[in-house]
């Protein structure tokens, strides 16, 4: 199921904070102090917060290192402020690349860029030449061992779900990305553990790779992800299994 590829994905994030942790933090930091700063402080009326903060505790950051990214987001000693941009991408063998970034400055973020994807066989696209093969939408992950996909769907689809689907080591449920709290809400007020709850960017077709070609993409990304302004990266590939 799709839902694999989604774990695989979040596995790597994972290998990757435990590599990097000090910029993963940074990272999200900015998302935090971005969210604060457009829909104020307080999660509970601001959406982006709460899933700023979500991915901040996923990945171990400290509460007082939130609570501190927070109040700059909101006028308390910083008066940082990033803009929030997309550059669309092609990698090996012709996958699409979406890189979702916070920007200080938009030249040299975008001159940066386009060095990373030129020294590691990707191309920057124009606008349009690859968002519209994904569809942007709310992606949950429930361990089956928290709860059977029979018991996963009879909460999700009355919380407006669209899919529920399982490859046995986990249910994924997905959804509008409008539906996303409510979903989120009613499967943790169902007492379900959620290995991961996030609003992505779903591949509408995929590319499968060779290993070597899978390498190859594989490394573009993490070159990528490894620019201080970049938030989130998404593609549309199949990584061969061997390279797992």
């Amino acid at each position: 199921m799709a839902g694999h590829s989604a774990w695989k994905n979040i596995k790597r994030r994972k290998a990757a904070v435990d590599a990097k942790r000090g910029k993963i933090w940074s990272k999200v930091s900015r998302a935090i102090i971005v969210a604060a700063q457009r829909g104020g402080g307080d999660i509970k009326f601001n959406a982006s917060l709460r899933l700023a903060v979500d991915e901040a505790k996923a990945v171990n950051m400290p509460r007082d290192t939130i609570e501190k990214a927070i109040k700059k987001g909101t006028g308390e000693g910083s008066t940082e402020r990033f803009e929030a941009t997309r550059y669309e991408a092609f990698g090996p063998g012709g996958t699409a690349i979406l890189i979702d970034l916070l920007i200080a400055n938009a030249n040299r973020t975008a001159a940066e860029i386009r060095t990373i994807l030129d020294k590691n066989g990707g191309k920057m696209g124009v606008p349009g030449s690859v968002a519209f093969g994904f569809t942007q939408q709310g992606v949950i992950l429930i361990p089956t061992s928290s709860g059977s996909e029979d018991a996963v769907m009879e909460v999700a689809l009355q919380a407006d779900a669209d899919d529920v689907s399982s490859d046995g080591e986990y249910v994924q449920v997905t959804c509008k990305p409008a539906d996303f709290e409510k979903l989120r809400a009613a499967l943790e007020g169902a007492k379900f553990a959620l290995e991961s709850a996030e609003i992505t960017y779903s591949p509408q077709s995929t590319v499968a790779l060779d290993v070597d070609a899978s390498k190859e993409l594989l490394e573009l990304i993490d070159a990528i992800e490894d620019h201080d302004d970049v938030q989130k990266v998404f593609h549309n590939a199949e990584i061969a299994d061997d390279v797992e």
